[in-house]
């Protein structure tokens, strides 16, 4: 009986978990995550796939912004309930230079942008000061060729390029053997602050491929 209910409970708090994850009052969080994503790994797993114009070599993409997501200490808010007006066409395609596509655009208000708290334009601009207030170690885009690497020196070179950077601050990811994102954590103000246990994703292989920019 005492199993059951332990059992039961576990279920319970399972489910609070997943529905504060699913809901949220816009502008009700502790910090946002700031998703670098690498283009290439994105066209090679996807993109190509989708034919999408992201990964078309004039477009030159390195790192691309995935999103800037509101974020509590333990789980995350998604899909909030609005009364901001959605994005404009025209507001979503000016954020392709940086995101890739007006679709991710797109979907990242939907997704994140609607529990920010923020107006769409307001929202797009925050993204874009936090995508440009850091910088992306320019090693990276002079690759060649494919390369083989430690997650580990990615993150070295954005510490090295970002000193107000502390390892705790972001994570690499990686995804079907290769190097996927760099996460890095931010308070409302955009000032580096920890990550907390739910966005540490850190990325242990010592052998992620890593393609050069097309």
């Amino acid at each position: 009986m005492k199993d059951q209910r332990m059992r039961l409970l576990m279920i319970l708090v399972l489910l609070a978990g997943m529905a504060r994850a699913e809901c949220g009052r816009p502008g009700e969080f502790d910090y946002y995550v700031l998703a670098l994503s690498w283009s290439p790994t994105w066209c090679a797993l996807e993109g190509d796939d989708r034919d999408s114009p992201q990964c078309d070599a004039a477009q030159d993409h390195g790192w691309v912004l995935h999103g800037l997501w509101p974020q509590y200490h333990r789980g995350w808010p998604s899909h909030c309930r609005t009364g901001e007006r959605p994005p404009t066409r025209a507001m979503t395609a000016a954020m392709a230079d940086i995101m890739g596509t007006p679709g991710l655009a797109w979907y990242q208000w939907k997704k994140h942008g609607a529990c920010s708290g923020l107006s769409a334009p307001a929202y797009y601009a925050l993204s874009r000061e936090a995508y440009g207030a850091v910088t992306r170690p320019e090693v990276f885009r002079k690759l060649t060729d494919p390369v083989k690497l430690p997650a580990s020196v990615i993150e070295e070179a954005f510490l090295k390029a970002n000193p107000g950077l502390a390892p705790d601050m972001l994570t690499v990811t990686c995804r079907a053997g290769r190097i996927q994102e760099v996460r890095l954590c931010l308070s409302k103000g955009l000032e580096p602050v920890p990550c907390g246990r739910d966005t540490v994703r850190d990325c242990t292989l010592k052998d992620a491929l890593l393609a050069p920019i097309r």
